[in-house]
């Protein structure tokens, strides 16, 4: 990008759709991010364009304004594509589309993606969608059926396009690529940009303009950051302390998954928590009344994805907290930076399990920041705090002077009854405390053991004859799937996909059965390779040790001549 191009500190700077720029108004834009400021033009221009930026920086905006001015509604067919690596982006994406488009009604945007029934996306599709958002796979699927044809296509957007290749789509993508009008404007934006990202612009792209944010990877100093190990007390437990404990006016609570998120919800809702759910798959109506209600004061806790938490600045958050860690440092500098906002103090507290140690030091040595441990609030503590919070709310009651007719019944019975008046407001207060006991007592947290190599009887298991087993570091707890696992392989040794055995997936890891010989240069690439946001850290369990030749690999054919070429150059 030229250092020529003018700065655009308004949005009206950009010549939009007098009815777009209305409904972006309408919804609080005021300035544009530094994303929108320098890709918006060049893509207005209809330049294509490489966009490399973090998340949060409003890259849905940067492309998305500009695409629906291109858009023709008297057109019935689709003319935008937009592809995303999840259902929540693809529908976080069309959601804000939908918000920029309010004032052009007949205008359609259309989210398309696994999980929800072919019906109502065919509907959707048949009565004509100028912009279709989706996931890579469930865009494939319309394509081959006829339902989603892409004749008048003129913009397409490969959106986190990292995030894509890292979940393996690169062949979809690539596929669908290749079924797309020559003639189109696209664009791509990416957090990181690897050789395979690269590659697909310089190949599908035409001399594409390059725009690059910087956003360093260091949390405010205005931040408080501690770390909970996970021990003695599950993770419920030991955050029902810390909210206790913690003088809080509201918390972000971080969870991996939408289902987590209504799980966590009503169990800390059970434990009288004020607290609500936000994810990805919530209507808009009830995500704005859910922020309104936080904003309100009606609830004190929200607990979200980091899809569903995109966009959120809300001045309440005193705390924000990782009840499942974040999956790299760039993840939790963004997460926490909800708190601490304009030179306010803010607290940042992470639950980290023993297994996620390794997730603690990388944020640690990325930020150059150290996050203290933290004990968990002793029963002594959360007493005494129980006890001022009783007395407070006694004084509230007695300066409301509202104690009639109570007063003069409650002397009469104690007349009557010759009771004690303490005896009594006790009894009374039992009453009004229900099952939940006032008082809590220690818990008796064992020592911790001393780590030792794990002798699961899964992992001692022979693998298939001609392999060997493996073990990664990502499992359930991780959201990975085993088509994650053959795509990050594949990716990176070139090795055919029916080369790879046996996929067992844990909790907090996995086990793959690989050819034997696996060449000692690639062992140490697949090291290193992330699945899930998270390194694979694999390691040998069961068969022949790595080898320094290709032999083994070559004989058998587990690698074409092609894939071979491919992973001798990484």
């Amino acid at each position: 990008m030229s250092e020529d191009t003018p700065k655009n500190d308004s949005f009206s700077d950009f010549g939009l759709n007098p009815r777009l720029l209305e409904a972006i108004l309408a919804l609080g834009f005021e300035k544009p991010t530094p994303i929108q400021a320098k890709a918006m033009p060049l893509l207005l221009q209809g330049h294509d364009l490489v966009g490399q930026a973090q998340t949060g920086t409003g890259k849905t905006a940067a492309f998305g304004l500009p695409l629906l001015g291109r858009m023709d509604p008297e057109i019935k067919a689709t003319q935008a594509l937009i592809l995303a690596p999840t259902r929540e982006l693809a529908l976080q994406v069309a959601r804000a589309l939908q918000d920029f488009a309010a004032r052009l009604p007949s205008l359609r945007v259309v989210p398309i993606y696994g999980g929800q029934e072919y019906g109502l996306q065919l509907k959707a599709l048949r009565r004509g969608a100028h912009v279709v958002v989706g996931t890579p796979g469930r865009v494939m699927d319309h394509m081959r059926r006829g339902s989603l044809r892409l004749d008048a296509l003129t913009t397409l957007v490969l959106d986190e396009a990292d995030e894509m290749l890292s979940m393996g789509f690169v062949e979809d993508i690539e596929w669908i690529l290749g079924h797309c009008p020559k003639e189109r404007q696209m664009s791509l934006f990416s957090a990181t940009m690897p050789a395979r990202i690269r590659s697909i612009a310089a190949k599908h792209m035409r001399s594409p303009e390059r725009v690059q944010i910087e956003q360093g990877t260091t949390a405010a100093t205005t931040i408080r950051q501690r770390h909970w190990m996970v021990w003695g007390l599950n993770k419920l437990d030991g955050l029902s302390r810390i909210l206790e404990a913690e003088v809080l006016d509201a918390a972000l609570i971080f969870v991996r998954t939408r289902v987590s998120t209504v799980a966590l919800a009503e169990q800390l809702a059970d434990r009288d928590f004020r607290a609500s759910a936000l994810h990805g798959d919530m209507p808009q109506s009830m995500r704005e009344h859910t922020v309104r209600r936080l904003k309100n004061g009606q609830i004190d806790l929200l607990v979200a994805t980091d899809v569903a938490a995109r966009g959120l600045d809300i001045e309440r958050f005193s705390h924000v907290i990782n009840y499942d860690m974040p999956g790299d440092p760039d993840a939790y500098v963004h997460r926490i930076g909800r708190t601490g906002r304009a030179g306010r103090e803010g607290n940042a507290i992470s639950l980290v399990a023993p297994r996620e140690r390794h997730l603690l030091r990388a944020i640690e040595r990325t930020t150059k920041q150290s996050i203290e441990a933290m004990e968990l609030p002793n029963a002594e503590q959360l007493n005494a705090k129980r006890i001022k919070v009783f007395k407070q709310n006694i004084t509230e009651v007695i300066e409301r002077g509202e104690l009639e007719p109570f007063l003069g019944i409650l002397r009469e019975f104690c007349d009557e009854e010759s009771l004690d008046p303490f005896e009594m407001a006790a009894a009374l207060a039992i009453k009004a405390q229900g099952n939940v006991p006032l008082l809590v007592k220690d818990v008796v947290i064992p020592p911790r053991k001393t780590a030792r190599p794990r002798t699961d009887r899964k992992e001692r298991a022979e693998p298939e004859s001609g392999m060997a087993c493996y073990r990664l570091e990502v499992g359930r707890d991780h959201g990975v799937n085993p088509n994650h696992i053959v795509g990050a392989i594949a990716k990176t040794t070139g090795l055919q996909s029916r080369h790879i055995g046996r996929i067992k997936i844990n909790e907090d890891h996995s086990l793959v059965d690989l050819p034997k010989g696996m060449p000692a240069k690639i062992f140490q690439q697949l090291k290193r390779v992330r699945v899930c946001q998270v390194p694979m850290e694999l390691r040998l369990v069961s068969g022949p040790p790595t080898t320094t030749k290709r032999k083994s690999f070559k004989s058998k054919g587990h690698f074409t001549k092609k894939s071979r070429r491919q992973a001798s150059k990484k």
